[in-house]
């Protein structure tokens, strides 16, 4: 990573040693460090919310810069999970299963263990036999690869039969919600492979972690995720501060003078698109370990909804703004609707936050598109005094919105 990265990106260098304290921090606060300040559990809250904040980047790059309004990313997140999910539900179900076999007076063969684990994993749905997509559910290398592949392939086929026929605005955003629609009732199908509605569980136990306390497990995903953030963050940043953001920013404000001007409009839209996606799967693949379980209403179309709004509250544009917004969202919400936020007693109705959180987002983007609609990262930017250059001087272009003298000079 070069040092013209840093040099037009300081807020680099501050993101990663913030992030660097904070995991630091909450290490030597956690049950892990026996300090047990900060518990089990919110240690797990804030490494799914540390995912949250990777694919909010991931958000943020393609809807930010690339001016593509995806409203189908968290589709890829979940199919990340779907990846890993599958080997840590066959791994587990083997260990289980296996042991338990191994007390039978004659000891099983490969084809009874199998079929025994595919009767525990798969009688839910009423089957017993393994569906083709699980043919390699028993390779940790090849289920991590297929965590980066599988979005990847997937964003990739989507991406170059839109971007090819120049589908852009709001027409490629329903498309890309039909997309998430499509993949999402598949999924909801006992037929799929994915035990349908049921999902996959039970994901938070590691195979042959079994002595492992969750608080030390809490704890490694916890660092992954922040790792994740840290690479993630740094490579979209080092992305958008060369030439290739710039294009990208081009095609953002003026698709059809970019295409002008000679570049190929639909590789670099295609590459944005399929290498978040990418980002996307990596974070879903940390992210469901954590929570436990994933099923298709994980990638239902008002999740990827909702990344849009938390990168829209973050500041749409701004790595850092995305990365506050997923948090802040992601906080708030577990707060309350974990509970923990009390009921208001109004005499005549009592207001539950569980039951009025949504209403809660929804008017706070709303409030937030008409009152700071650069969002709360441009509210830290006139705070901290990084705002836009005043454009003043003349015009060095054919009309008013064309780079100004005092620009140039900079």
């Amino acid at each position: 990573m070069s040092r013209s990265m840093f040099a037009r990106n300081p807020s680099v260098l501050v993101f990663l040693a913030i992030l660097g304290l904070f995991t630091l921090g909450v290490t030597l606060m956690s049950e892990w460090a026996g300090s047990e300040i900060v518990s089990t559990s919110f240690v797990k809250t804030l490494g799914k919310t540390l995912c949250l904040a990777l694919v909010a980047v991931a958000m943020d790059l393609v809807w930010g810069y690339a001016g593509i309004l995806s409203l189908g990313h968290f589709a890829f997140f979940g199919l990340g999970g779907y990846m890993i999910g599958m080997w840590l539900m066959y791994e587990r179900t083997h260990g289980i299963v296996a042991s338990s076999l191994a007390e039978a007076t004659i000891p099983p063969t490969e084809s009874e263990i199998a079929g025994a684990i595919g009767n525990q994993i798969f009688g839910v749905v009423g089957s017993s036999e393994f569906p083709a997509i699980w043919a390699f559910a028993d390779s940790l290398a090849l289920q991590l690869l297929f965590v980066v592949l599988v979005p990847g392939l997937f964003a990739f086929v989507f991406g170059w039969l839109a971007f090819r026929s120049r589908v852009t605005g709001v027409y490629l955003s329903i498309l890309t919600q039909a997309m998430t629609l499509a993949l999402a009732l598949y999924l909801f199908q006992n037929d799929s492979g994915l035990r349908g509605n049921n999902g996959l569980s039970g994901l938070q136990n590691l195979p042959g972690l079994d002595h492992v306390p969750q608080s030390s497990i809490s704890i490694w995903f916890f660092w992954a995720s922040a790792g994740a953030l840290a690479l993630g963050y740094a490579f979209s940043a080092w992305i958008v501060s060369g030439k290739f953001g710039s294009v990208i920013r081009g095609i953002r404000d003026n698709e059809s003078r970019v295409r002008f001007l000679g570049y190929p409009v639909e590789a670099y839209k295609l590459f944005v698109f399929t290498v978040t996606a990418m980002i996307a799967g990596i974070a879903g693949a940390l992210y469901y370990p954590q929570a436990g379980i994933i099923n298709p209403a994980e990638v239902a179309p008002i999740a990827s909804i909702y990344l849009a709004v938390w990168v829209a509250i973050g500041g749409r544009g701004r790595l850092y703004g995305a990365v506050i917004g997923a948090a802040f969202v992601s906080l708030v919400s577990s707060w309350f609707t974990g509970g923990q936020a009390p009921d208001v007693n109004l005499g005549f109705y009592t207001i539950r936050w569980v039951d009025w959180w949504l209403v809660l987002l929804g008017l706070s983007f709303v409030a937030v598109t008409l009152l700071a609609p650069k969002g709360i990262g441009g509210l830290l930017d006139h705070w901290t005094g990084r705002l836009a250059p005043d454009r003043h001087g003349a015009d060095l272009g054919p009309d008013s919105g064309s780079l100004r003298e005092a620009e140039a000079e900079q």
